[in-house]
């Protein structure tokens, strides 16, 4: 979808702002002794207080509201109240919302008191990364520019991007094309054009990428069972760079 009416873009703004109240709000719950059937029962009413929807409850069998990612796991980690989180660990809490028709996504990797140094690298770099992939969200740009400019930054400080998912292009669906590899060449894929709008969402692993998911269907962790983390905006691609919906 390219947004294009004032209508269009309000409702998108309103999910985005949605998602980021969430994930700013539960940063305060995520602490050693909590469950993460918690946080997902949190979120859920957070959301439907805001008039919304949870977007990935039901979506194509997720049984979650949220996604949350504990140290190796990647992405996808499914909620429960036996599964509580730790001093030390690296949590990822993925959300996405849908306002009366119109989806944002937004993902943010936490450290749980005290962290390892590696830990606290491996958060500031992805962070850096799905910036420097937002700039390159430009009309007249590629794909390819958001991708290379994500991987060069991680590969340099010496982590890897996961290579099995991507990032999206977001509006009336959840997921919609373009695809947003984490890794790829400049000027390579698909054109950007004004008023699109993109789900950047960069995972980053400590070690190797290669994945396993879980006999739960879901549950993405690295096969090394080194730690990853995940951050993502869903940003509007305009003249002079992503805007960010989900700030």
């Amino acid at each position: 979808m390219i947004a294009k009416t004032s209508q269009e873009m309000e409702m998108l703004k309103k999910a985005g702002r949605i998602c980021a109240e969430l994930l700013r709000s539960i940063k305060s719950l995520i602490r050693p002794g909590i469950n993460t059937k918690e946080l997902d029962i949190f979120a859920e009413k957070f959301i439907n207080e805001k008039g919304a929807k949870p977007a990935f409850k039901g979506y194509r069998g997720y049984p979650a509201t949220i996604c949350v990612s504990i140290n190796e796991e990647i992405v996808h980690g499914i909620p429960h109240d036996n599964k509580k989180i730790k001093e030390g660990d690296l949590v990822s809490i993925d959300v996405g919302v849908n306002f009366q028709g119109f989806y944002a996504d937004a993902a943010k990797s936490f450290g749980v008191g005290k962290i390892k140094k590696v830990l606290k690298k491996l958060l500031k770099v992805t962070y850096q990364a799905l910036l420097l992939g937002i700039k390159k969200a430009k009309a007249g740009n590629y794909v390819g520019d958001i991708s290379s400019a994500i991987q060069n930054f991680v590969e340099k400080n010496g982590f890897n991007v996961i290579r099995e998912y991507t990032g999206h292009g977001i509006g009336r669906n959840l997921h919609e094309a373009p695809q947003i590899p984490n890794f790829g060449r400049e000027r390579e894929g698909e054109r950007l054009e004004e008023g699109m709008v993109l789900a950047i969402e960069p995972m980053v692993a400590a070690g190797s990428y290669e994945v396993i998911v879980l006999d739960d269907g879901w549950t993405a962790i690295t096969k090394d069972r080194l730690p990853a983390a995940h951050f993502e905006h869903t940003v509007l691609v305009t003249k002079k760079g992503g805007y960010i919906l989900t700030k």
